[in-house]
């Protein structure tokens, strides 16, 4: 049976996380038509067993999609088929081809979920109509993505975009992938409690403290977006954007983030003719790889696959 062509096309996107599936069933507009979020416990590939489940149900109810996208963790292929890397998780994961596991009738492309967010955004969200873009995803880790000249940037094997991973201070120790000092190791959520030297067990505990007037709390969180302000000052003079969107659970700290990243970039930035690159928080939350992977399933505009190497 093929994707259904006796009505109007929809699209579904599909988000594989560390503990969560995101999913969307989209028209091609961007309109949604179905949003869910599946939780799991990463156990003998249970998210695999939940995924299927997901679309037979989807199957059943509603035929085949016009097209399916897919995004997770981890560096894709080449060709867009699977995730060929992503090691210490998610076991079962990597080289496993989704058309196949689905027994979907087409071609599922496959991308790391920081890119499919940055889709997402540039597609319906903070990004619509920019072609020159960072995202910044502030959580567990510092996730990101780069939009240069309307072209998704992946580099050689797919590492492009890994932003978190740019060394803020060399002499600081290496972070998951062997970066000294690296940016995710200043803001991101996994080592507060080490910065805190264990006073706070989250950043929004160590946010909450701050403005609560504990100033040992307020020091760090300054020094912390100050390291990402600087952090973000590189990537602007290496990529030039229109803006930089700011993703994920520390982003949501809103004010206490923003206004003191204006204030360092406004000593930092070269801003040529005054041009001031502007700071967005992102607009699809959660959901922005999910509907970044709906957008590849249309053979989306700003992801141009690399020729294959001969």
């Amino acid at each position: 049976m093929s994707p259904s062509t006796d009505r109007p096309p929809w699209f579904t996107g599909i988000d594989l996380g560390g503990t969560r599936i995101k999913t969307v069933v989209v028209d091609r507009e961007g309109q949604a038509l179905e949003e869910h979020t599946l939780p799991f416990e990463d156990i003998d590939a249970q998210w695999a067993r939940l995924i299927h489940v997901w679309v037979q149900d989807l199957h059943s109810r509603r035929g085949w999609p016009s097209g399916i996208g897919l995004c997770a963790p981890g560096l894709a292929s080449r060709d867009g088929r699977c995730i060929v890397h992503m090691p210490g998780r998610l076991s079962g994961l990597e080289g496993l081809d989704w058309a196949d596991h689905l027994g979907f009738p087409g071609r599922i492309p496959v991308l790391n979920d920081a890119h499919a967010a940055l889709l997402g955004e540039a597609w319906i969200g903070a990004a619509r109509g920019l072609e020159n873009v960072i995202l910044l995803t502030l959580g567990t880790g510092v996730g990101g993505a780069a939009l240069v000249d309307g072209r998704l940037l992946r580099g050689h094997l797919g590492r492009a975009g890994h932003l978190g991973h740019v060394t803020i201070d060399r002499h600081a120790g290496n972070d998951d992938v062997g970066t000294p000092g690296s940016l995710e190791q200043a803001i991101g959520n996994k080592t507060v409690r080490a910065r805190s030297r264990g006073r706070h067990a989250s950043t929004r505990d160590l946010v909450e403290a701050a403005l609560g007037g504990d100033a040992e709390a307020l020091s760090l969180w300054n020094a912390s977006v100050d390291a990402l302000a600087v952090g973000i000052n590189s990537l602007i003079n290496v990529l030039d954007p229109e803006a930089v969107i700011l993703g994920g659970g520390i982003a949501q700290a809103g004010a206490s983030l923003f206004d003191r990243l204006e204030a360092t970039l406004s000593r930092h930035e070269w801003r040529p003719m005054g041009h001031r690159v502007r700071l967005l928080p992102a607009a699809l939350g959660d959901l922005a790889g999910a509907y970044g992977a709906a957008r590849i399933a249309m053979g989306a505009e700003g992801f141009r696959q690399p020729p294959r190497p001969s």
